[in-house]
């Protein structure tokens, strides 16, 4: 078990502190590899890493990390065993969900026993990083999409449900903008763009941009 301090010349400029994130996965080559996608984000910092559950529970009260990434098959505490643990006793630590399973009996078993997002181990690595900013702004975060029941719901914070930045991206909609614009002015992935219309779409009830729009319009939602 080790603590990674990595410091970056951008954070420094942020307005506020970066998010603290702690990895356990019990290869190496994963953790790594995890460390190198998120060092190239300025508001994130990988504060701790951990081979084991039992590593993470004895390292999450001496790093305080905002967010903790488990891979789902670990020994001394796999994922779940360990994020029951995390929920118990750092409830405000959101916790992800790293596996190499991607059907919905896994993904499920997840996110309904507390996990704020569920990533298979496929993910482009560009997208780890937008992840764990969608799951802290709170968003749960599900692989294929999540449908009402499937896990606690998200906080409302806007008419029609929807989040600061998903509130952002429809605005972007409106105005006309293609998905690859909005990833380009937002510094995230096409991809993530994706994720966050397919979650505006269900909570509006509607099918397309147009129909967002339109309903964004109606309901007062934008200017």
């Amino acid at each position: 078990m080790t603590t990674t301090d990595v410091s970056d010349p951008n954070i420094a400029s942020l307005s506020k502190p970066p998010l603290r994130v702690a990895i356990a996965d019990d290869h190496r080559l994963m953790l790594d590899g995890i460390k190198r996608a998120l060092e190239t984000a300025p508001d994130i910092k990988v504060v701790g890493e951990a081979m084991s559950g039992e590593d993470m529970l004895a390292l999450v009260p001496r790093v305080r990390p905002d967010v903790v990434i488990l891979d789902l098959r670990m020994p001394k505490g796999d994922g779940l065993t360990t994020l029951a643990q995390l929920k118990k006793d750092h409830p405000d630590v959101k916790v992800i969900i790293l596996s190499m399973f991607e059907d919905s009996e896994h993904i499920d078993q997840a996110l309904g026993q507390g996990a704020s997002g569920y990533v298979v181990k496929s993910i482009n690595p560009l997208d780890l990083a937008s992840t764990i900013r969608q799951v802290v702004e709170g968003n749960v975060f599900h692989p294929r999409g999540r449908k009402a029941g499937d896990a606690e719901p998200v906080p409302q914070q806007n008419p029609g449900g929807l989040t600061e930045r998903e509130l952002s991206i429809l605005k972007l909609v409106a105005e006309g903008l293609s998905n690859l614009d909005i990833a380009s002015k937002l510094y995230v992935t096409e991809q993530t763009v994706k994720f966050h219309l397919s979650n505006i779409y269900r909570k509006l009830g509607v099918g397309n941009r147009t129909e967002a729009t339109r309903y964004a319009y109606r309901n007062n939602l934008i200017d």
